[in-house]
């Protein structure tokens, strides 16, 4: 059957349309380069501050916090593809000049990348 569509095959008709806090926002990409933010309002009146592209990482390691240049970007675990593209997401584990460091929060929602070190097998 088509989507959007009865079992019978009539079609569904959309009660009303999305409110604009329904709506998706854009989706944002975070790639390897030179620091780039933006600025967006948000519900409330209040800013939000995303990446659109970064250089460094906040190292948190025991106890204490280091800013380390991000060399490469060696796998992201939800998809292999964007490791290719050097795009940074929660979970992406990249190279420094430390070792090995896995993204432990979400870049476009806060506009920094924090991490941790990743032990070596």
């Amino acid at each position: 059957m088509d989507i959007g569509k009865k079992i019978s095959g009539g079609r569904y008709i959309r009660h009303r349309k999305k409110k604009m806090h329904e709506q998706a926002g854009q989706g944002r990409i975070i790639k390897l380069g030179e620091e780039k933010r933006k600025i967006k309002r948000v519900k409330g009146g209040n800013r939000k501050i995303f990446l659109l592209r970064a250089k460094f990482v906040n190292l948190q390691d025991k106890g204490k916090t280091k800013k380390i240049e991000i060399k490469n970007v060696i796998e992201t675990p939800s998809n292999r593809f964007l490791a290719r593209q050097n795009i940074l997401t929660k979970g992406t584990i990249v190279e420094t000049e430390a070792g090995k460091v896995k993204i432990t929060n979400r870049p476009t929602q806060e506009g920094i990348i924090n991490g941790i070190l990743v032990k070596n097998q």
